[in-house]
């Protein structure tokens, strides 16, 4: 679905199943944002097709980190063709411990060819400059995307709506997911995409979602 000019969100729903909300920026950037998993990547590509996009289309594949519903269908694009890009941090995490986190839900951990390997900092996709930020808590190598010209944050799972993402994987940590929280709460954010449940839209409501989830749920973490 098309949220905005070049930027489409592709929520996931299905209260039934674990899977992630997609997204993928147009323009001169052409960059999927967390494919999900394996199995829905064919039901994912054909609703871009709705909105005109095409696979090869993408030229980038964005991972926020290496969970199964998140990463795992970037085995699906092949490394020739697209780069398939995911924090150093993260990388190792995968190789390691991460990878374990596979076996837990049955599967097993994908021979993704991982092309791009991120740090903090700025990067430039196609025409457009974006931001890596590094916000571990969910996992060791967690990413947010920042798009200042949009005032965009892709966040992944470290933090929802009114919610933040679990801490008891390996990997996981609280103290280092409220630090990760605050420091995007000070970024000019409009419009917050996080990796599961609604978006959050209008920088009035970003900040109230911020203000929300460090005076309720912080206490919790």
């Amino acid at each position: 679905m098309k949220f905005a000019d070049d930027i489409y969100v592709y929520e996931w729903t299905d209260a039934y199943d674990n899977n992630c909300n997609s997204f993928f920026i147009g323009g001169g950037v052409q960059a999927l944002i967390d494919p999900g998993l394996t199995c829905y990547v064919p039901s994912l590509l054909e609703s871009m097709k709705l909105d005109g996009i095409q696979e090869t289309d993408i030229r980038h594949v964005i991972n926020t980190h290496s969970h199964p519903d998140h990463f795992e269908g970037s085995e699906y694009f092949s490394p020739e063709k697209v780069k398939i890009a995911m924090h150093a941090d993260e990388i190792a995490f995968l190789n390691g411990e991460g990878g374990g986190l596979y076996g837990l839900f049955g599967l097993s951990r994908p021979g993704v060819d991982v092309n791009m390997s991120l740090k903090e900092g700025n990067l430039v996709l196609g025409d457009e400059a974006f931001e890596v930020i590094h916000i571990p808590g969910h996992s060791p190598g967690s990413v947010g995307l920042y798009w200042p010209a949009r005032k965009a944050l892709f966040c992944g799972d470290v933090i929802f709506d009114q919610s933040v993402g679990r801490t008891d994987f390996p990997g996981g940590s609280g103290a280092q997911l409220k630090e990760s929280i605050r420091n995007l709460a000070q970024l000019d954010i409009e419009s917050l995409f996080p990796g599961h449940m609604g978006m959050v839209d209008g920088a009035e409501n970003v900040k109230r979602n911020f203000k929300v989830v460090i005076q309720q749920i912080f206490p919790y973490i």
